[in-house]
């Protein structure tokens, strides 16, 4: 992903700020933050599917929550090791009570916000960057501003130009590309990756805070890194990586353009890569978010119109992509647009289509002796069991996914929300039957 000022400017005013910041104690930032920054730590990771849409335009406002309908994670672009630049350096310029009002605003319509890290201008690894070191301060960055995580855009190259045909790549990409450190060989990215992460995550614990990677597809090929490339990642600290907005575009003019190419048979440049012949390389599939470019412009090449998309969002949940729970809801995958205001509500819309209604309750799970779901919009009418599930608390903070009991009744809720009753007018729980 490119940084929007270091493509139409010669140079990028950055703000040397993260020095100061790895100065003070992580404990007395959490202190200083407000009522309303410290609530976000409460939140916990959205629940799957994810729904992603980054921002590069230079936004003032942001975008309220409402022209956000259908994502549930906003990505602001982009924070490098050496300070802000774009929407992450428009967040930092805002005041407090600025920050504190959109957070607010996103968490109450169940959407999350977190920064993006690295993206295609920078390259970390190769440029001495050390990875524990990035990591305290970007962590200490994701603390101090309010946000509720990161994710790791590191891109180090698009396309591995000593192994790729001419016809395969788009040599006009924008930004530089640290290709070195994978295409050398000997596991110096994924080293560098992996410590980055175990850092990251020390400073940013699982179910308070987000870490999402967005690797590019090619580098889950199995037979292409000698240090195992993201494979290698996954294998070592897949644990604490919450899902991957895999970057299924940029790679070359025909590479993941149809729903074959995008799902199931990649071609021979970037041979084993599409959805699932990534996930039969061992990465889980309920960590695997197709990404693509909202529209054409939005990236060289490998864009998909939306109903093309939806299409093949649809046969990707035929084939397993999309789980579901014992309450009928889809448990994994989901889909990450680059980017805002490009990919609007309406965009995200169509690309769920039928199998993500973004109105309404998803359809159940096609099942061998039901044809037809329940015609009730807010309850299966099925009894559940609620063994260990706690009872709804009217002065909790509940974040999208949560499940309580009240009045004999397992609740799902659909949105971070407080105070806010099961069944009542705010439609914010979903009715998932009687407790048996």
């Amino acid at each position: 992903m490119v940084s929007f000022r270091s493509c139409v400017a010669a140079a990028v005013a950055v703000l040397s700020v993260l020095g100061s910041v790895q100065a003070v104690p992580l404990a007395d930032k959490l202190m200083r933050l407000s009522p309303s920054a410290r609530d976000v730590l409460k939140k916990s990771t959205p629940a799957a599917p994810r729904f992603v849409v980054y921002n590069d335009k230079w936004l003032n406002p942001f975008p309220s929550a409402s022209q956000l309908q259908g994502f549930n994670v906003f990505a602001l672009t982009f924070l490098l090791a050496s300070g802000t630049v774009d929407e992450a350096q428009n967040w930092q310029e805002l005041t407090a009570s600025q920050r504190a009002q959109y957070v607010q605003e996103y968490n109450a319509a169940g959407i999350s916000l977190i920064v993006s890290g690295f993206g295609s201008t920078e390259t970390p690894t190769s440029s001495g960057v050390d990875a524990v070191t990035s990591a305290n301060d970007m962590a200490a960055w994701v603390i101090q501003y309010g946000v509720q995580g990161i994710d790791v855009d590191y891109e180090v190259l698009h396309l591995a130009l000593s192994i790729m045909s001419a016809d395969s790549v788009n040599r006009d990409y924008c930004g530089s590309q640290d290709f070195t450190a994978f295409n050398s060989g000997g596991g110096t990215a994924e080293t560098w990756l992996i410590n980055y992460t175990k850092q990251l995550r020390a400073k940013l614990p699982k179910g308070q805070y987000i870490i999402s990677h967005a690797p590019v597809a090619p580098w889950f090929s199995p037979t292409m890194w000698s240090g195992g490339g993201y494979l290698a990642v996954d294998k070592s600290v897949g644990s604490l990586i919450d899902w991957y907005n895999v970057q299924f575009y940029n790679q070359g003019t025909s590479e993941y353009t149809t729903c074959s190419g995008l799902l199931t048979a990649s071609t021979s440049a970037w041979p084993q890569t599409a959805l699932f012949q990534i996930a039969a390389s061992g990465v889980s599939l309920d960590k695997l978010v197709i990404g693509k470019p909202a529209t054409s412009s939005d990236a060289n090449n490998g864009y998909i119109d939306p109903s093309t998309l939806a299409s093949c969002v649809s046969q990707a949940a035929s084939k397993g992509w999309c789980q579901f729970s014992q309450i009928s809801y889809p448990e994994d995958a989901g889909v990450m647009a680059w980017q805002y205001p490009d990919a609007t509500s309406s965009w995200i819309t169509t690309v769920r289509g039928n199998t993500w209604p973004v109105s309404g309750s998803p359809p159940p799970p096609p099942s061998p002796t039901t044809t037809t779901a329940s015609a009730s919009p807010t309850s299966t009418g099925k009894s559940r069991n609620c063994s260990g599930v706690s009872a709804w608390v009217n002065s909790a903070p509940y974040s999208s996914g949560s499940k309580v009991t009240y009045n004999g009744h397992l609740w799902t809720a659909n949105q971070w929300n407080q105070n806010e009753t099961p069944g009542g007018p705010s439609g914010a729980w979903t009715d998932n039957g009687a407790c048996t």
